[in-house]
């Protein structure tokens, strides 16, 4: 089991890193299934993601219950309309349409309600 969890992880990096150049690839969500698969297994993966010189501060800060900067929800939630406006406007079907419209507004209320902002520090 924790070789498929690694295999899994590693996947969710790769994706992750493709995401962070393709519009419509999330990043944080591949992150996220990273951590939670290294955590059960491998110590060594997770300690390695946690303190990667690109994502590590952001896991690090999302993990240990610091949440997410402003700028950084907003230009999430930004980016995330954006495209899904561009889809909305593909498709041809006004289910899908609604579809998209129900996935963005609960990850818009997820990001607002649930996950903490981290507040800047004063130096």
């Amino acid at each position: 089991m924790k070789h498929l969890l690694n295999l899994i992880g590693c996947l969710a990096v790769v994706l992750a890193v493709f995401g962070v150049f393709l519009p419509l690839l999330p990043t944080t969500p591949f992150l996220l299934l990273a951590s939670a698969c290294f955590v059960r297994g491998s110590p060594r993966l997770h300690n390695w993601l946690r303190t990667n010189r690109v994502f590590g501060a952001y896991m690090r800060d999302y993990e240990d219950g610091r949440g997410i900067p402003l700028r950084g929800k907003i230009v999430m939630l930004v980016l995330m309309w954006a495209s899904l406006a561009w889809s909305m406007t593909r498709v041809p079907h006004v289910a899908l349409v609604l579809l998209l419209a129900a996935i963005g507004m609960g990850v818009t209320v997820y990001l607002v309600r649930y996950v903490p902002t981290m507040r800047p520090t004063r130096r």
